[in-house]
């Protein structure tokens, strides 16, 4: 059973997204105050939050970064602001995807089922994409059958960017879950040299990527074909 956690404070629309989503193997939370969905982000697990951004009591922002403190579990923000700059913000605050009001409910079911797709854990570490084969477990890495020597750090974040496939990660967020040694300060820089690092390790034409691509202004993605 996955369970999806909505917040809209729009009693009609959140009914029918409700009716839309749910099914013998979803469950929804619905809430309509953002008080309420904290209180359940709290006391539950759920495998997708899918989140209004304005409400009467706050802003569904303040959940998600909350949320981002400890956890990559998926968010899809729902607002009527449509401005890039709504929609860089809820990027860079961990948003994984972003869809403006109004918006067709089989659109939000298919990407609200491709976010639930992605957030399955691994049941092993061992990944296989395309001519890739990425097992973690026993640090071997190939590309078309022909290993692959990739450090520590490139083997961190390699994990991150294929376990979150199709997501965009931002810089800061990356930076955190890489290099998670105590240290007071890292440069940004050493976040862009790995990259480009693993892009040489891994990529035909490391100039022109096809699996770790750059967000510009936002971060970087292992993208999905």
């Amino acid at each position: 059973m996955q369970r999806i956690l909505l917040l809209e404070d729009d009693t009609a629309l959140g009914n029918g997204i409700q009716l839309a989503l749910q099914g013998p193997a979803v469950q929804i939370t619905l809430c309509r105050t953002l008080a309420q969905a904290m209180a359940e982000a709290a006391q539950h697990h759920f495998d997708l939050l899918v989140l209004d951004v304005n409400l009467p009591d706050g802003s569904g922002l303040e959940l998600l970064r909350q949320v981002r403190q400890t956890s990559t579990v998926p968010v899809i923000l729902l607002t009527a602001n449509d401005l890039e700059m709504d929609i860089v913000t809820g990027l860079e605050s961990g948003a994984d995807d972003y869809i403006t009001k109004p918006f067709s409910l089989a659109v939000l079911r298919a990407r609200v089922n491709a976010q639930l797709r992605r957030s399955v854990p691994t049941k092993s570490g061992c990944i296989e994409i395309d001519d890739f084969r990425f097992d973690f477990d026993k640090m071997d890495f190939r590309k078309a059958g022909q290993p692959l020597e990739l450090s520590k750090t490139e083997q961190k974040l390699l994990r991150i960017l294929v376990e979150n496939r199709g997501q965009t990660l931002p810089r800061a967020t990356l930076v955190d879950r890489v290099w998670t040694d105590g240290a007071e300060y890292v440069d940004e820089n050493a976040l862009s040299v790995t990259v480009n690092r693993l892009r040489g390790k891994l990529e035909d034409t490391p100039s022109s990527p096809e699996y770790l691509k750059t967000v510009y202004g936002i971060g970087y993605t292992w993208a999905v074909k």
